[in-house]
């Protein structure tokens, strides 16, 4: 198949995938602060911070929600055993003797089958996990009737060990961003919306026909 520069990745991606990146690291950050670890900010500041990032958070997430839905994106996410052996593999042990990657991006399959196995767990699991009982962290003084509820002890566990789990796929995220090329190489297709992608000549006619803009010389 041809392999040609396709811009995969749209505007709108690429804004959701940077401002939340930054509105995570935020949270991180503020998160901390208010468990003591530092005092670089009071702890006012840090909640106040902190409320706004998540509700920030939460509304970008309804975007993009309504957004992969609409245009079709969300296949990219389907998970799929065809090839994850290999990539799981590689991974494991093939990265560090200097194999190539097994696995090459395609025009309707832009992430590997372990990344797509990974990001969707992060979108049904760990997001609204973090989601819920930040809400219901939140909107406290609304539900825990006057009393010291015991069920704010179980929210406050959930959410803070759902950012570690998150803070842990982040190191494994940008980790993996050094690996088999240079850094490079794996953010600009973030930043200019292209990557190298393989091609069938089905879809190759079609994007040289309907979409020549999204092909780069």
């Amino acid at each position: 198949m041809p392999v040609r520069n396709v811009k995969i990745f749209n505007g709108f991606e690429r804004f959701w995938h940077w401002t939340q990146a930054a509105l995570i690291f935020t949270l991180l950050f503020t998160g901390f602060r208010i468990h003591g670890v530092f005092e670089l900010i009071s702890f006012d500041q840090a909640v106040y911070v902190h409320t706004i990032a998540a509700l920030s958070l939460i509304v970008l997430w309804i975007f993009a929600i309504f957004w992969h839905l609409t245009t079709g994106t969300w296949r990219h996410y389907l998970p799929t055993t065809n090839g994850l052996w290999k990539v799981a593999r590689f991974y494991a042990w093939g990265i560090f003797k200097g194999e190539q990657h097994p696995y090459r991006k395609h025009y309707w399959r832009k992430h590997n089958p372990l990344q797509a196995l990974s990001y969707l767990g992060l979108k049904l699991f760990l997001f609204p996990a973090i989601w819920f009982s930040g809400l219901a962290y939140l909107t406290y003084n609304y539900w825990q009737n006057g009393i010291t509820n015991p069920l704010l002890g179980w929210v406050a566990i959930i959410h803070v060990g759902t950012a570690f789990a998150i803070l842990a796929f982040i190191i494994i995220h940008v980790y993996l961003l050094t690996t088999g090329g240079s850094l490079a190489h794996h953010v600009m297709p973030m930043i200019n919306g292209y990557d190298e992608v393989d091609l069938t000549e089905t879809e190759l006619a079609y994007l040289e026909q309907d979409e020549p803009q999204r092909l780069k010389s």
